[in-house]
């Protein structure tokens, strides 16, 4: 019908699908046309609404997408074969009522249909426990595949700690896979068992093995699973799957491996990490040889990763000694024989250190005899690990914080962008990103992969001009979501400058007064004419009928004349007329001439477009009123400030000369022992026989003074901005135990210090013993500086009073047959009695002369309510009574049940204390039990 109507009127009809919950029907076309459309639609819109009727049904919301079908085409099917409208409610309302609309005689049909589609899936689940899930799956997914390539249209769904597997699909299907599912299960559960054994974390890796070869041999030999928790879980808990008889057998080798075990004598060595590496050596071969020293200890290193300086011996105890003493003889020589300091470089700065081809790294390690280490580039680490002599160590990490302090001007941001602007805002082939990065700076925007879905952009330069291209991306990218118009201008290539203006000030007076980007071509894009103009469509309007007027005048050529004083001519013409290039750059290419080299004629000629002859002209008598009131001016500082003035790559004087139209010259540096050479010894003021005045001890050094030249206010001004850019120190008083919080974990607090303050803090070595932390950085920015490390300083020295409080310690004396009791089933007795009183409660170590003790440490007054807390249980426990019985241990299993749930609740009904004996105890049917009198 909608083609017959486009057809006939000639207008393009666009009717929305009926998964798209709209009501309006788009008509384009000439006036005419889209009249007489309307007027048909119109027309067989109350033909329908006369013949239809509608009816509402309920239809489980889960059975809805059932009836949409994949992007609407269920119900387009309806539609076309009965002619009747399904319409759904949306997927966040939580009705359940479907509407049908259409003739009287269609609305059964499309019922049928419906309802059929909505029945043709079903959602069924199999309960099934979820430590067998993974034998269901099978090993890769093996079982689980031959029932889907079955069952392709069924979804099998496994939930983790759920005792269910969901299926969905189509009724027949989820039915035939349901039932081989529960087969599955059922063969499981008769012919598999499980066990959980407790057993010390630490003996975890013993029972696993160096590579596993323990708990592989257990594995392979038993026929079964055992699941040992990683460290990070810091459970005691291990458990073992598989057929019954494997399963106890595995648990008996276990148990007794443990035993073993904790008769055996442990010792945690405190060992640097950076000292692990030596030890053990290249490939092993040290390691080996203390090993082979000592046969019967086991050496254990902790992962890298772990950043861990606990290196544990396991093994007889006299064996256990010997070889602690050795290892720490060996760490003690190596001690004595490094010295090692880290320095915390920004990542940013570290490719600057290494230097092209490692140039500037290998330069440090071999003029300062030291090793150096950097962190792996994909690492988060921002320290360098300097080893070596003391003193070449500290000359080495001065060189590398001086590097840094170079570059510390550059800065990097994160700028959050919806990944969708993202092409947009680059622009074709990045025309409209590198305008940006042009005109702040020279910035660098990286924006991510595309196709990422990643937001983040991130910008790298000036801290001003890094702030400046933000605001300019957060801008586009709002004007790119509102609306966003282009258009496309020509000019010569040799207007450009003279459009832009200095410094960008004739485009920023367009931008500013229309609010549209006007986009320059670089000299990479093949159209040098091209000038693209972004914005709304009003302001683009506007922009473009400036520019074009701005284009049209230029296109006007004229010639004119100036007088210009022929002492200044050299000034124009000399290195070959750059400031003539310079100026025809900048003004539209106008062309200056000057009267032949040895004329006295004053008679200059300007010819170009007349807007840029005109600015010529002023900005050449400008040059002339600054020639003709230059001065010299000298600005004394000492030379070791010189390369922080000039800044990176002599940024910050680069500024100054712009910000004050000065020329700045720094002298050489100066040679000590040239310096010497150059000064002959002297006898009562003679030398070579000529009397010579004496040097005044006052006046300032030649490689100390920087000459400015200039206008004499401009030059005065850059003399302050010279001055004010010298760097001054102060100390402040900060008491040395203080220190190492300052610096915080990996230097990240004196870190987040110096980026607040924009300062350089200095603290000494923990050798030094000194209470004085210095800080070098601008006048402007100190006061602040000391000020919040001052704040810093009461905070920590309050963490320090309340650790204090927090230290108070007490023991109370137990028997330790109660300490089971007192740390409860998987320690919750205790843990309710440390996180009640906020204390932290210590039982004795297996190995300690008083197994009595109990150790409480926190607030004195939390500290003897939680002693109080386990006094109250040791008394109730003390008032017991204890008895044995005996009982056949062939029922014990049935009587404890699955996981202990069967004895779990005899003990609470009966409020008794049942034990019942290990394997391989005396007397295998002895129970034990403990009752209130």
């Amino acid at each position: 019908m909608v083609g017959e109507m486009t057809q006939e009127t000639g207008a393009r009809i666009n009717v929305p699908p009926p998964s798209v919950n709209k009501t309006e029907i788009v008509i384009t076309g000439e006036k005419e046309q889209v009249a007489l459309a309307v007027a048909m639609i119109k027309k067989v819109y109350e033909e329908k609404k006369k013949n239809t009727t509608t009816i509402a049904v309920e239809v489980k919301k889960s059975q809805h997408k059932y009836v949409v079908g994949p992007k609407g085409n269920t119900l387009q099917e309806i539609l076309d074969r009965t002619g009747v409208s399904v319409e759904i409610p949306p997927s966040d309302s939580s009705s359940e009522t479907v509407i049908l609309r259409g003739e009287p005689d269609r609305l059964g049909q499309a019922l049928t249909e419906v309802y059929a589609k909505a029945n043709s899936y079903t959602v069924s689940s199999v309960s099934a426990p979820s430590w067998l899930h993974r034998f269901i799956i099978g090993k890769k997914g093996q079982n689980l595949a031959k029932i889907t390539q079955q069952m392709p249209k069924v979804h099998i769904e496994f939930t983790e700690g759920e005792d269910k597997i969901t299926l969905e699909g189509p009724t027949k299907d989820v039915q035939m896979v349901q039932s081989q599912i529960e087969a599955i299960v059922t063969d499981l559960v008769s012919r598999m068992d499980y066990a959980e054994i407790s057993v010390d974390p630490k003996f975890h890796r013993h029972l696993i093995g160096k590579g596993g070869v323990n708990i592989n041999r257990i594995k392979e030999m038993h026929k079964v699973t055992v699941r040992i928790p990683p460290d990070n879980e810091k459970s005691n808990l291990i458990r073992i799957e598989g057929d019954p008889q494997g399963v106890q057998e595995a648990k008996k080798e276990l148990l007794e491996l443990a035993s073993r075990m904790e008769n055996e004598r442990t010792k945690d060595l405190i060992i640097e990490q950076r000292f692990h590496r030596a030890i053990i050596g290249q490939k092993g071969e040290k390691i080996k040889e203390v090993r082979d020293k000592f046969p019967e200890v086991i050496i254990n290193f902790p992962d890298p990763a772990q950043k861990s300086d606990i290196v544990q011996l396991r093994g007889p105890r006299t064996e256990v000694e010997k070889c602690s003493k050795f290892m720490q003889k060996m760490v003690a020589e190596m001690v004595e024989n490094s010295y090692s300091v880290s320095v915390p470089i920004f990542k940013q700065f570290h490719r600057n250190i290494i230097g092209k081809g490692g140039s500037n790294i290998k330069k440090i390690r071999e003029e300062t005899n030291t090793k150096i280490d950097l962190p792996a580039e994909n690492s988060n680490s921002e320290m360098i690990l300097i080893t070596g002599k003391k003193v070449n160590c500290e000359a080495a990490r001065n060189r590398i914080l001086a590097i840094q302090k170079e570059l510390a001007n550059i800065t990097e941001m994160d700028v959050s962008i919806p990944s969708k602007l993202h092409i947009s805002l680059i622009g074709p082939k990045g025309r409209l990103v590198r305008a940006i990065m042009e005109e702040c700076g020279g910035v660098h925007i990286h924006f991510p992969n595309e196709g990422s879905g990643v937001d983040k952009v991130t910008i790298r330069g000036p801290v001003e001009e890094v702030e400046k291209a933000k605001q300019q991306l957060l801008t586009l990218a709002e004007e790119k979501q509102t609306k966003s118009h282009t258009v496309e201008l020509h000019a010569k290539p040799e207007y450009h400058k003279f459009l832009i203006g200095k410094g960008g000030g004739n485009i920023r007076k367009v931008r500013d007064s229309t609010g549209a980007r006007i986009i320059f071509p670089t000299p990479e894009d093949k159209d040098q004419e091209l000038i693209t103009v972004v914005g709304t469509e009003e302001a683009v309007r506007e922009a473009q009928k400036e520019l074009e007027e701005l284009i049209k005048s230029l296109d006007n050529i004229v010639e004119d004349t100036m007088n210009v004083d022929p002492k200044h001519h050299r000034y124009f013409v000399a290195r070959r007329g750059q400031v003539l290039r310079d100026l025809a750059d900048e003004y539209g290419g106008v062309m200056v001439s000057f009267p032949r080299t040895g004329s006295q004629s004053d008679k200059v000629s300007l010819k170009g477009a007349k807007e840029c002859v005109e600015a010529a002209k002023k900005r050449m008598q400008e040059m002339i009123e600054d020639l003709d009131a230059q001065v010299t001016m000298e600005c004394v500082i000492p030379q070791k400030f010189h390369r922080s003035i000039m800044g990176p790559k002599g940024s910050r004087i680069q500024q100054i000369t712009r910000d004050h139209n000065v020329q700045i010259k720094f002298p050489e540096r100066e040679d000590p022992q040239a310096a010497q050479a150059e000064t002959p010894a002297q006898e009562n003021g003679e030398a070579n026989g000529e009397l010579k005045e004496p040097l005044d001890p006052e006046a300032p050094k030649r490689c100390d003074v920087i000459v400015l030249s200039g206008r004499k206010e401009r030059c005065e001004a850059a003399i302050e901005a010279l001055k004010a850019l010298v760097p001054v120190t102060i100390e402040v008083d900060v008491p040395f135990e203080l220190h190492r919080y300052i610096i915080g974990q990996k230097g990240s607090g004196i870190r987040k210090m110096m980026d607040e303050f924009e300062v350089n803090i200095q603290v000494p070595g923990p050798d030094l013993q000194s209470d004085k932390i210095a800080i070098t950085g601008l006048a402007s920015h100190l006061d602040r500086a000391k000020e919040g490390l001052l704040v810093r300083v009461k905070e920590l020295q309050a963490d320090q009073e309340d650790r204090a409080l927090r230290s108070f310690k007490l023991t109370i004396t137990v028997d330790p047959k109660y300490h089971p009791k007192i740390i409860g089933r998987k320690g919750a007795i205790i843990t309710n009695i440390r996180t009640e009183h906020d204390v932290n409660i210590q039982f004795p170590e297996k190995n300690d002369e008083n197994q009595d003790q109990i150790t409480i440490t926190g607030y004195e007054h939390k500290a003897i309510a939680a002693r109080d807390a386990i006094q109250a249980i040791v008394d109730e426990l003390e008032e017991m009574v204890s008895e044995d019985i005996t009982l056949d241990s062939r029922v014990h299993a049935r009587i404890i049940g699955a996981r202990g749930k069967g004895i779990r609740k005899i003990m609470d009904e009966f409020k008794v204390d049942l034990r019942f004996p290990q394997s391989g105890a005396a007397d295998p049917n002895l129970v034990s039990g403990d009752r209130s009198p």
